[in-house]
């Protein structure tokens, strides 16, 4: 029995190969994006110096630390470290994407983006790092061949991804969920909606709550057809791949969706990608040399090590979450560790839905009477400009943001940190904005407005040309925090 977990599973080899591909580009896309931004967010100089995080760490956690925080940054993290991290991560990237040295990418790609991930911290603490972590860890295994057990382990994660997703949805109690009225709002108060969200918002009640109904049906049913016969595998296929199209245009949700798209390849078998894609099938059943036609013991040893560690800490947290009951301490302790690596995560997808879109506007002034506008690059707040189309980048101030009005202690911490950036006029925190209306010299005083945001509707934006209208809140955070 144990045995068969190891075979390698044929009908899936042109899945893999093409799989990985596609992770090579995703890969390429996170490091790209992240490069000129880490310096800003975690260097030295940055909002959140990822330097104090790791002292901190080590007086807490002695060298356990090491294991608490694993990072290849523990010898140094300038801004030079950091950059050259993220650069040298999409130089590996492409390297897989050409075929060469892939086992070896693989385990450095992983090693670098677990270390970001880490560096970035509330920066990056999003659910598709996870999701990225998780699948280029599993690659490493793959890339030998699919196996049964890599191919379920790859199943079990896009399963998590779904199904979590729609349950958590129904256990918040959320009402704009239960009520099915949860696309009225979302379009608007996502975090960068480019111009299909408003396009969409203006499409008719009952397409929404139609829309409601549909991803119930793709979050809590599809999900079983994962691990059912060959042609509910592929109707999840379809499904799901309708369902991330609908959402890329409608939202900027950076690789989200486009690494979505890809674990579902491996539900493809050859004999469907034969019909989908113009491939040539001769000598496609052929093992390359370098390749053994079955994994090695030490190659099985650390894929059933991985294997149990992600099964254990996955079913352990699910089950934590959606019941609210505290795990055994020894458990809980073995979750976190193995949570610690990025990986066995549980998925929440917008569990409760926003009613009211807050943007808060940073000024600065010399006088105290005459105040101008710092402008970020992508968040909603020229009334007349809306988010471009950015898939796959994830601006990652501009996104993190969007959380500060429910003032959140969290939020509040890394917001007030961004202020002191740049009342002391950090430059790589400055090189995160559009444009600094004080490029001299700090100005002696900062504020932060609160408005209440909404999409014009097709007869102001007719006369106007303007996307949005606002309803002025007051100065942040002296308003109501924004819930949920």
């Amino acid at each position: 029995m144990l045995a068969t977990l190891f075979q390698p599973d044929l009908r899936y080899r042109r899945a893999s190969r093409l799989f990985l591909k596609a992770l090579a580009l995703i890969y390429f896309a996170a490091f790209v994006s992240l490069a000129p931004q880490i310096s800003g967010l975690a260097g030295p100089d940055g909002i959140l110096p990822f330097h104090f995080y790791l002292e901190d760490a080590l007086r807490e956690h002695g060298l356990l630390a090491l294991l608490q925080v694993p990072v290849l940054f523990w010898f140094g993290s300038s801004d030079f470290v950091l950059t050259g991290a993220a650069w040298a991560g999409a130089g590996l990237a492409l390297l897989l994407l050409a075929g060469r040295w892939e086992r070896g990418a693989l385990i450095l790609l992983f090693l670098l983006y677990l270390s970001l991930y880490r560096a970035g911290q509330i920066f990056m603490n999003f659910q598709w790092e996870t999701l990225l972590l998780e699948a280029g860890l599993l690659a490493i295994f793959l890339q030998r061949g699919p196996t049964v057990l890599v191919l379920f382990l790859y199943h079990w994660l896009l399963f998590r991804l779904r199904f979590m997703s729609g349950f958590f949805k129904l256990a918040t109690g959320d009402p704009s969920w239960v009520g099915l009225t949860a696309l009225d709002h979302y379009f608007e108060t996502q975090p960068l909606p480019h111009a299909g969200a408003w396009y969409a918002h203006w499409l008719p009640e009952w397409l929404h709550r139609a829309g409601v109904g549909f991803t119930f049906f793709t979050e809590l049913l599809v999900p079983f057809f994962i691990f059912l016969p060959r042609p509910f595998r592929l109707a999840a296929v379809a499904i799901t791949l309708l369902m991330q199209l609908m959402i890329l245009a409608t939202s900027n949700h950076n690789f989200f969706n486009l690494l979505t798209i890809a674990l579902c390849l491996l539900l493809l078998d050859d004999r469907a990608l034969d019909r989908l894609l113009p491939w040539r099938r001769s000598g496609t059943n052929e093992q390359p040399e370098s390749e053994p036609a079955h994994p090695g013991l030490a190659h099985k040893a650390s894929l059933s090590f991985v294997a149990l560690m992600l099964l254990v800490a996955s079913l352990a947290g699910f089950y934590g979450a959606a019941f609210h009951r505290p795990l055994p301490p020894l458990l809980a302790q073995l979750v976190q560790s193995v949570q610690n690596f990025g990986v066995g995560a549980i998925y929440h997808v917008f569990p409760n839905m926003q009613t009211e879109r807050q943007e808060l506007v940073v000024e600065g002034s010399n006088d105290g009477e005459h105040w101008q506008a710092y402008r970020f690059r992508y968040k909603p707040q020229e009334l007349d400009r809306i988010t471009p189309f950015i898939v796959p980048h994830q601006p990652r101030l501009d996104w993190l943001i969007w959380f500060v009005p429910t003032q959140h202690p969290a939020q509040l911490y890394w917001f007030g940190e961004f202020m002191y950036s740049l009342e002391r006029g950090a430059k790589p925190v400055l090189a995160l904005l559009a444009h600094n209306p004080f490029p001299e010299q700090p100005p002696k005083y900062l504020r932060v407005t609160a408005w209440r945001y909404r999409f014009t509707t097709p007869q102001e934006r007719r006369q106007s040309g303007q996307w949005w209208k606002r309803e002025y809140l007051g100065l942040f955070p002296m308003v109501p925090p924004r819930r949920p």
